[in-house]
């Protein structure tokens, strides 16, 4: 995909800082002006490594990259229903991760996933678990699958559609 991953990563922490501050939007850089967005993930971790926040989109909802970014960013930080909103005294120990995704792509079964290269999507009707690849504790594709039920309240006896997709990861 091509980006760079300190101009996405300082991008977003702009974005959360300015949010946090009461300042206005900073203008993205140059190099995401215009890009056309994607699919994204913006992650939020402590300086420990326990997650803060996670949001994001698994194909593009904005006009450009940038507005992607921002938009997910500010979701991870103050919209994860997991968590309460971060403060700004918080966001100097937060240590941010960006996904870009490329389209899912419908698989015809498990034998075609691997958590570590592809993350995965597993829907029922209008339920949908998402997942990205490579995350720690996750080292087979039935965990990737179940954790994916979990989020969606998918039971183990109904039969879902699977897809997976790719990312380009960048982190602190």
């Amino acid at each position: 995909m091509g980006y760079s991953g300190n101009v996405l990563l300082a991008y977003a922490r702009q974005v959360i800082a300015g949010q946090l501050s009461g300042r206005p939007r900073p203008a993205p850089p140059e190099e995401l002006g215009a890009a056309p967005a994607l699919g994204c993930f913006v992650s939020l971790k402590t300086s420990r490594g326990k997650l803060r926040g996670c949001m994001g989109t698994l194909a593009p909802t904005r006009a450009t990259l940038a507005e992607e970014l921002a938009e997910n960013a500010l979701a991870a930080a103050l919209r994860d229903p997991r968590f309460e909103s971060l403060d700004l005294d918080e966001l100097e120990d937060m240590r941010f991760s960006i996904d870009l995704l490329s389209a899912p792509e419908n698989v015809s079964g498990p034998e075609e996933l691997d958590p570590a290269r592809y993350g995965l999507i597993v829907s029922c009707g209008s339920r949908c678990g998402v997942l990205l690849p490579d995350i720690p504790g996750v080292n087979s594709v039935e965990r990737q699958i179940d954790i994916c039920r979990e989020k969606a309240g998918i039971e183990a006896a109904e039969e879902v559609g699977l897809q997976r997709f790719t990312v380009e990861r960048f982190s602190e």
